[in-house]
């Protein structure tokens, strides 16, 4: 008997932890058990070729929000190709409305719900005879001839006994690894489905390390744990950031989603102390209104929220990733413009604007006519409107997203868009407004370049500033403004790269060429700043490096070096 495994991952470097759990936990039955792990890059004709190809006596596929429909698609493909192949689900997206997957996926034999890794075995001693009745296995909902028959839901199993996945590690050359060290989540968010199971459980401290160090061995590039909420629980975080700081390669980045109001002193302390790169930190906001907050069941202390992360970025050493999410009940335009307001006042390294998903199974989908709430009918469900969010709104917090993303995310403009927010009321303000300019200009869906987000940018200042009194004293102040906007856009540019075109608007270089030419001579002979350059001669370092005046002063751009949190390069101010 041949089994086939499949995940259909949102991207090329993601990788599927759930099909190699049950890989791993079937490889004692007398089977060949195969693995297809794609993208939705794919096309649907070459996935449905690869299934056929391997021929599989059993089919069992991984469904998430990201893949369910692309999945839809492929099984109604391949079951006309192989029409005696037993087809089954697994996963979040088919686990909480399987009687609905069933009726709607007529191919399909049946859906195993929550944790699969004990059911999948099971089922498969069905087909191999060990067992005779699939009525008797826990977590199934599967086709009886014309009938759906639904089993009670599996109790939830020792996470220590789920299997380490990852011996054969050249196979994620290029790909994102996942781990996890929880399972279940305290808390009880009502769009979340991760409130539903109850059942919080920790992997054992010993395993965990010991898995860590061959992550840490084999030079990870980064390692991601799935945990809801890593700090959960004090000693069991405190125990794997002390490990990892212990045995740190100097290499692997560690990703952890935190509730940030529930580290203590001591993790705050420990957190401060890490390699900068060392971790990162994911925090779920969510929204700033008390009202909202409390409706969505949620558990959170903003002022001690604001205090560690505030604690964290002084140090500089842990990239911080916030969350906001628009749509959630009792938060309208206006209310939703104050929590940007107040976590971009935190100063994320990343500063996620994200849009309500109303998942099937959540508290938020039972409350769908309570808060009028439309979503799309398709994955990801995303909000339309509530009844305090109409859809006009939805589409302006659209473009905002858009903003963010480019011009806050990208890391390409942090200089200059925090010395714009000083033009506009408050930094949300300032990001709508840029939305409304790319609307009227026609600029939305169009690919452009680094540099001409920068033309962009710059055109967009200008159009502002033009809206001032033009009186003699605010055309000073528009012209000094100004200078400071082209010197921070300057600043900004280099940082990334050693643009050699650089946009006119900029100008030329105010470094003078005997300045230069003097500056790298001297540099070949004594390397005063770049002092593991070694064996290059003035006009290789020139190739290698960028000087530039900014504010009277003379800076260096060293991209050999660069800050581990936002890639920058290392920059000196050069002494006359």
């Amino acid at each position: 008997m041949k089994v086939l495994l499949t995940a259909i991952n949102a991207k090329y470097i993601h990788s599927s932890l759930a099909i190699r759990y049950i890989y791993k936990n079937c490889q004692d039955l007398s089977c060949d058990i195969e693995m297809l792990e794609v993208s939705i890059n794919n096309h649907l004709i070459d996935i449905a070729n690869q299934i056929f190809d391997a021929r599989p006596d059993i089919l069992g596929i991984s469904c998430y929000i990201w893949n369910i429909e692309y999945i839809e698609r492929v099984i109604r493909e391949i079951h006309k190709l192989l029409p005696d192949v037993p087809i089954w689900l697994g996963g979040p997206e088919v686990s909480y409305d399987s009687r609905e997957v069933l009726r709607r996926l007529p191919q399909v034999t049946g859906v195993m719900k929550g944790e699969g890794e004990v059911t999948f075995l099971e089922v498969l001693d069905y087909y191999h005879g060990k067992r005779d009745d699939l009525s008797k296995i826990p977590g199934l909902t599967y086709r009886n001839e014309d009938e759906i028959v639904e089993t009670p839901w599996r109790p939830v199993m020792d996470l220590s006994k789920v299997p380490f996945v990852y011996e054969h590690i050249e196979d994620f050359e290029h790909k994102i690894i996942y781990y996890e060290s929880s399972r279940g989540c305290p808390f009880s968010c009502s769009y979340c489905l991760s409130s539903i199971d109850k059942c919080l459980r920790f992997r054992n401290l010993s395993l965990v390390k010991k898995e860590l160090q061959f992550f840490l061995d084999h030079k990870v590039p980064q390692v991601k744990f799935v945990d809801r909420t890593f700090n959960c629980r004090h000693d069991h975080a405190m125990e794997i950031w002390r490990y990892i700081k212990e045995h740190d390669n100097g290499i692997t980045n560690f990703h952890f989603e935190v509730a940030a109001d529930l580290l203590n002193e001591e993790e705050i302390e420990l957190i401060r102390s890490l390699r900068p790169g060392l971790i990162q930190l994911e925090i779920g906001i969510q929204s700033t209104n008390k009202q909202t907050i409390k409706e969505i069941n949620r558990s959170m202390n903003l002022e001690k929220v604001r205090d560690k992360v505030a604690r964290i970025h002084e140090k500089g050493n842990v990239h911080q990733h916030l969350d906001l999410i628009a749509g959630l009940p009792y938060e309208n335009y206006d209310s939703f413009a104050h929590s940007f307001n107040e976590v971009y006042a935190m100063e994320p390294d990343q500063f996620q604007l994200g849009f309500l998903k109303v998942l099937h199974g959540s508290v938020m989908h039972e409350k769908m006519k309570e808060y009028e709430l439309l979503c799309q009918n398709r994955p990801p469900y995303e909000v339309l409107s509530t009844k305090w969010l109409p859809y006009s709104d939805v589409i302006r917090l659209k473009k905002v997203e858009e903003m963010v993303e480019v011009y806050y995310n990208s890391f390409q403009f942090s200089h200059t868009m925090r010395l714009l927010v000083e033009l506009f009321p408050s930094a949300f303000s300032m990001y709508e407004k840029m939305g409304n300019y790319y609307e009227k200009k026609g600029l939305f869906g169009l690919n452009h370049s680094r540099l001409t987000r920068y033309e962009i940018l710059w055109d967009f200042v200008e159009s502002e500033l033009a809206e001032f009194t033009c009186s003699e004293k605010m055309q000073k102040k528009e012209a000094d403004f100004k200078e400071k906007v082209l010197e921070s856009m300057t600043l900004d540019l280099y940082l990334r790269d050693n643009v050699k075109n650089r946009p006119a608007f900029l100008g030329e270089s105010k470094v003078e060429k005997d300045v230069a030419s003097e500056f790298y001579k001297k540099e070949a002979e004594e390397h005063k700043y770049l002092k593991d350059y070694e064996g290059y001669d003035s006009r290789q370092l020139r190739k290698m490096t960028h000087l530039e005046r900014l504010n009277g002063k003379l800076y260096l751009f060293d991209y050999r070096h660069r800050n581990k949190l936002n890639q920058d390069a290392a920059i000196y101010i050069i002494e006359d």
